[in-house]
């Protein structure tokens, strides 16, 4: 009897903790008055409309006229501004600094500057309305740490598609060349395990090495690069059949896979081995724009940074062989990306960030609309095309009910000139708001 007694009591205790447990609270509701509102699902502009927000997610848009706020409702009135969705940057790399281009510093710096540059990296990004960026090359695993602690409110920042370093040859774009064989051998064994793929087997482990620390995205580098030691930007790295089998892995895998590509050759490999976006694609020719219509790979042209690299990067330490090389691809770059958009290429933003300081996001517009597209163009690749690129469809991209509350603002309509997005003034993300400089409410 006593232990039926003691049983009793427990499960009656048990029900009694049970009971008293808080009621889980309704999501906060919040009505967005927006005089403008480009929801990216078009290129049009619809006035005096209601945003409706329950919680971290959008319930409704509708006409001001259709929508009734009840009394006492939380209300942000954003009627004098123009109302977007939350940008995105698919090609950004968070823990660099646009300070730092002396390769001593990859001797002298630990991995933890880089991941204090990333957090102050991160909010930078989110207060110049970019909500999500992917992360395309950092210290394993800087990125999905940083994903991690940002999904967590540890940190605030946007939301991350995380990679881990550019996978790359020995010798090629991203490796540490030019240099005695026992610091290349000796130093950065960590990286390096992650990072140097020599044939299609190593390939092959690498990418699942990397899928095995946690990264959505994973980045190749499939030509030479400006801004690195002892190749060239036009040279491939990557054979095809290794390419292939790098795309072949991410997807198995359930991940996407971006190559660094500025050659011509080396763009035409990484579209026929089924990768689905070519970062930066400098040198593209007619038949490569062919290849990546016919493909559905998605072109990421990084148009801005050559201003600063140029104009900026030398007082930074930046050697003359890279200055040189920058000379080389930046004008042909922009005028490529005129070619690929008159024909009808996808196309998504991408800027470099950490090439030129984080948060001047929005700077590449104006070179995206001085090289063929609209203003509302340029923005759409920023927002629902961008999204569609990195898998986040939906949950961001647009303004639309069922998707995160990802909403910016500018007092200026970017419609008109697009250099209104250089100066965003407010910034929600999943339904908190981060910055408010147009109605004068503190954040949260």
């Amino acid at each position: 009897m006593k232990r039926w007694a003691l049983l009793f009591l427990f499960l009656a205790t048990s029900c009694t903790c049970l009971a008293q447990k808080p009621a889980k609270t309704a999501p906060v509701t919040t009505y967005i008055r927006a005089g403008r509102l480009f929801d990216a699902t078009s290129d049009r502009v619809r006035e005096n409309m209601v945003i409706v927000v329950e919680g971290n997610r959008i319930r409704s848009v509708g006409p001001a006229a259709s929508i009734s706020i009840p009394a006492g409702s939380n209300v942000i009135d954003l009627t004098r501004a123009t109302v977007l969705p939350g940008l995105i940057d698919c090609h950004t790399h968070l823990g660099s600094r646009a300070d730092r281009y002396d390769e001593i510093f990859r001797f002298k710096d630990t991995p933890f500057l880089s991941a204090f540059a990333a957090v102050v990296n991160a909010r930078k990004t989110l207060d110049a309305g970019f909500t999500t960026v992917r992360d395309v090359g950092s210290k394993p695993f800087l990125a999905v740490d940083l994903r991690n602690s940002i999904n967590e409110g540890l940190v605030p920042g946007p939301r991350i598609v995380a990679s881990g370093p550019g996978i790359t040859i020995t010798g090629g774009h991203g490796d540490l060349n030019n240099y005695s064989p026992q610091i290349s051998v000796k130093m950065f064994p960590e990286e390096r395990g992650f990072q140097i793929a020599d044939g299609v087997d190593q390939v092959r482990h690498v990418v699942r090495a990397q899928v095995k620390y946690g990264v959505d995205v994973i980045k190749i580098l499939a030509t030479g690069g400006v801004l690195s030691k002892g190749d060239s930007p036009g040279a491939p790295q990557f054979t095809f059949d290794e390419l292939k089998a790098a795309a072949e892995e991410a997807h198995m895998a359930g991940r996407k896979i971006a190559a660094h590509a500025h050659g011509t050759q080396g763009i035409k490999n990484a579209i026929l081995a089924g990768i689905d976006s070519i970062e930066h694609a400098s040198l593209i020719d007619d038949e490569g724009i062919r290849l990546a219509k016919e493909h559905g790979t998605y072109l990421v042209m990084d148009i801005y940074n050559d201003d600063y690299i140029l104009n900026n990067a030398p007082a930074f330490g930046l050697p003359e062989e890279n200055i040189e090389k920058e000379k080389m691809v930046g004008r042909l770059q922009r005028e490529n990306f005129e070619k690929a958009f008159k024909a009808g290429a996808r196309m998504a933003f991408g800027t470099d960030a950490g090439v030129y300081p984080h948060g001047d996001n929005a700077k590449q517009f104006f070179y995206m609309v001085k090289y063929g597209m609209t203003p509302a163009q340029a923005i759409r690749s920023a927002t629902s095309s961008a999204a569609d690129l990195i898998g986040r469809s939906k949950d961001v991209g647009t303004i639309e009910a069922g998707k995160y509350a990802d909403i910016i603002a500018v007092a200026a309509d970017p419609l008109q000139d697009v250099r209104a997005l250089e100066d965003v003034g407010f910034v929600m993300k999943g339904g908190e708001v981060f910055k408010d400089a147009i109605t004068g409410r503190q954040p949260h």
